[in-house]
């Protein structure tokens, strides 16, 4: 059952969120993280896991254009975020990366930063926003239509091991 929203600010990223946000993304993609599956399926234990891999994504993502990304905070603590990448030449904004704290989903936090988001991607001029998910992302499944997305394509991702 969804509860009530929080009260929550939504506040361009800063720097000092990194270490929080490190947590909010390994939370966060635990269970839908293409890295993850290739990882366990080809049962790979060593260095650099996917949580290594799947930080350095984001990571860089944040470093390349502060400005481009947002926090959700609750008195205070950061407990959800949301990455964005305009596309200025070909008019698309990209939302590449959103996590909620666990113990806040289903109260509009998500929602929150999906509307700041296209609010953004609006005001630097593009014309479609582009978000991705896995089909085991139930909740990004249901979540994006309700704010117009329209399924365009499914992908599949092939691995193999080169070292056997």
């Amino acid at each position: 059952m969804k509860q009530p929203d929080l009260p929550i600010t939504i506040r361009g990223y800063d720097p000092g969120d990194q270490d929080r946000i490190r947590e909010l993304t390994l939370e966060g993609f635990d269970g839908v993280s293409i890295d993850q599956n290739a990882d366990a399926l080809l049962a790979l234990d060593s260095e650099p896991l996917w949580e290594t891999r799947k930080w350095a994504g984001v990571q860089a993502e944040l470093d390349a254009s502060p400005s481009d990304h947002f926090v959700a905070e609750l008195d205070g603590e950061v407990i959800g975020y949301i990455t964005t990448h305009p596309q200025p030449a070909a008019g698309i904004g990209l939302i590449p990366n959103m996590a909620v704290d666990a113990r806040y989903r289903r109260r509009g936090v998500a929602s929150r930063l999906i509307e700041h988001a296209l609010d953004y991607l609006l005001a630097c001029g593009m014309r479609v926003a582009k978000i991705e998910t896995l089909v085991q992302n139930a909740q990004g499944q249901s979540l994006y239509p309700s704010f117009g997305f329209q399924e365009v394509a499914r992908q599949i991702h092939y691995v193999r091991r080169l070292d056997d």
